[in-house]
């Protein structure tokens, strides 16, 4: 029996034993991503696909991969996928869920917390050898604990930012789709609010919502007009549903206090981009989930699912689960 063959996109945060016990592995090496055309040349032969959020997996890719069995993708999204096009074609799409929603939390109220105490600034202020004495008006930011904190999006790692919001005695509004469970937000002391009434009263707004035709560019202008003048926004979902032209707007022009990004449009952002040139911006390089335990374990899973998916196995977590062999 053939040993089937599949191409790994990336070096992973764990050892690769699991997978190349069923499978010939082809790995790119590389720091940056096969490019699209190296990418499509590389799968045309393989029954699995482990891939990032940066590979566009479309329909023209997988017409050159008909062997293909399998994709699993390192990522809890997959909006780089054409989900449709491989259920077409009876491929199950495997992701990574859950293991990195306490990493991404952590992430969300690092960026909140270091943009409203400008820390980011004060860290350069004292680098440029600027501190030269105590100002009882240095570098102001408002106040975390009392606030009212905004979130977009009450999913897993929506709830995990609601809980660590207790320990700062923050008012919790949220909005999302349909309301949660009474039960769920009577724990996290959530009130469920609609998008207008949510940018308008809270000081901090953080998204967390998945990238979808009604979720892009979601903060446009009238958005950001809403919000408080002194308000910050944090985004460590998809940099899609921001657009970046009117943030930047809104940051020179004193609609919003500041912003803190963990994922922009592009990524990566361009040295460029005028968002940098800011002093009330943080960007961090989509490092949401980089905590070590929580890439093993979206690694580990990747891997599982690949080999399910290889051996005609329902995948643990798959997103189209109407292909798999056991109907979900």
């Amino acid at each position: 029996m053939t040993t089937p063959k599949v191409f790994v996109t990336r070096r992973l945060p764990t050892d690769l034993d699991a997978l190349s016990q069923v499978a010939t592995i082809d790995l790119w090496e590389e720091r940056d991503p096969p490019p699209y055309e190296i990418l499509k040349q590389r799968v045309q032969d393989c029954e699995g696909l482990l891939c990032l959020l940066t590979d566009r997996i479309d329909a023209s890719l997988l017409d050159h991969a008909p062997r293909l069995k399998v994709i699993s993708q390192l990522a809890v999204g997959y909006d780089n996928i054409d989900i449709a096009a491989a259920t077409r074609r009876g491929i199950p799409v495997g992701h990574t869920p859950g293991v990195l929603t306490e990493a991404t939390a952590d992430l969300t109220w690092a960026l909140l917390m270091a943009a409203a105490r400008r820390v980011v600034e004060g860290n350069q202020f004292t680098h440029e050898g600027r501190w030269t004495t105590w100002e009882p008006d240095l570098l102001l930011g408002p106040d975390i604990a009392g606030a009212n904190l905004g979130i977009v999006g009450l999913g897993r790692i929506g709830q995990a930012v609601a809980r660590r919001a207790s320990g700062f005695n923050m008012r919790v509004l949220y909005t999302a789709p349909k309301p949660v469970e009474a039960e769920i937000a009577a724990t996290l002391q959530a009130e469920y609010v609609d998008l207008d009434t949510l940018l308008r009263v809270s000081d901090f707004v953080t998204i967390h919502a998945p990238l979808t035709d009604t979720t892009r560019h979601l903060f446009k202008r009238i958005e950001f007009e809403q919000m408080k003048p002194s308000a910050i926004l944090i985004n460590t979902s998809r940099g899609q549903i921001v657009d970046h032209q009117t943030l930047y707007q809104a940051l020179t022009e004193g609609w919003i206090a500041a912003a803190a990004l963990d994922v922009t449009d592009p990524e990566p952002l361009p040295v460029d981009h005028p968002l940098l040139s800011l002093p009330n911006v943080i960007v961090t390089p989509h490092i949401g989930s980089a905590s070590r335990n929580a890439r093993k374990q979206m690694a580990d899973i990747a891997i599982a699912n690949l080999v399910a998916g290889l051996q005609g196995n329902n995948l643990p977590h798959c997103v189209n689960g109407e292909v798999q062999p056991q109907r979900q």
